[in-house]
């Protein structure tokens, strides 16, 4: 039987917060464009940066990867195309640890590099300080369910259980029972994940809607004396132009 905790818990929150996060964003584009960016501070320092930002940015790409593999994708999918349930937990726990560990580091890289150079932590704000410390403990408490409660205690089929609860929030046919019965740490991680969310688009992780994809389709830059003089005899091409 699913008590009324559960139901706020797994039911209203994941509700709450997905309207906050749509709505926040929309808000913070509208009524803050000049403020959607990281502040970025590598004038201050780059050599740390230039270590931890690869890690962190990388093996975040790939914690979101598997999460959305996990708890996107059916189960019943992955066995169509033969993935079976123990290649599916061996590849989650590998590439989960990995991924989970470089994520991790690279975070800690980064905040060991603005507890040390004064002009970094001085542009550190409130909402910052809140973001990291979600961060930081939702990525920490994932790491123990995937090698932890995942692997050393053996494998558990959180497709059955978390996956379904995740989709059926989209759905607006949230499931409160089968998170309610989830092991502990997988529902504290559900919980600081929520919490993340909900601070996402308040703080600076806002950025990463605004991911520079584009970058990789973009012409080439076109350059012309500034006289007019043409060099060469090749007539040079014609770039894209924007309709």
């Amino acid at each position: 039987m699913t008590s009324s905790i559960d139901v706020v818990l797994w039911a209203v929150l994941p509700c709450v917060v997905l309207a906050v996060f749509v709505g926040g964003a929309v808000w913070r584009y509208r009524y803050d464009k000049f403020g959607w960016t990281t502040r970025s501070s590598q004038l201050h320092e780059s050599r740390l940066l230039r270590i931890g930002s690869p890690l962190f940015h990388y093996g975040l790409l790939f914690v979101v990867g598997g999460h959305v593999l996990g708890l996107v994708v059916p189960k019943w999918l992955t066995e169509l195309f033969g993935v079976t349930e123990s290649n599916y937990h061996l590849v989650s726990l590998g590439m989960g640890t990995f991924a989970g560990c470089a994520a991790l580091a690279g975070l800690l890289v980064l905040l060991w590099r603005r507890l040390r150079n004064h002009a970094v932590r001085a542009a550190t704000s409130r909402s910052d300080l809140f973001t990291y410390t979600a961060l930081t403990a939702t990525i920490c408490l994932g790491l123990w369910t995937t090698v932890i409660d995942n692997g050393v205690r053996g494998p558990y089929d959180y497709r059955e259980t978390i996956g379904p609860w995740f989709r059926g929030i989209f759905l607006l046919q949230p499931h409160p029972e089968l998170m309610a019965h989830a092991p502990l740490d997988y529902r504290l991680h559900a919980l600081l994940g929520l919490a993340l969310f909900a601070l996402w688009p308040f703080g600076r992780l806002v950025h990463a809607f605004s991911a520079p994809v584009h970058y990789l389709f973009r012409p080439y830059v076109v350059y012309r004396s500034r006289s007019g003089d043409r060099v060469g005899t090749r007539q040079a091409p014609r770039g894209w132009q924007r309709l």
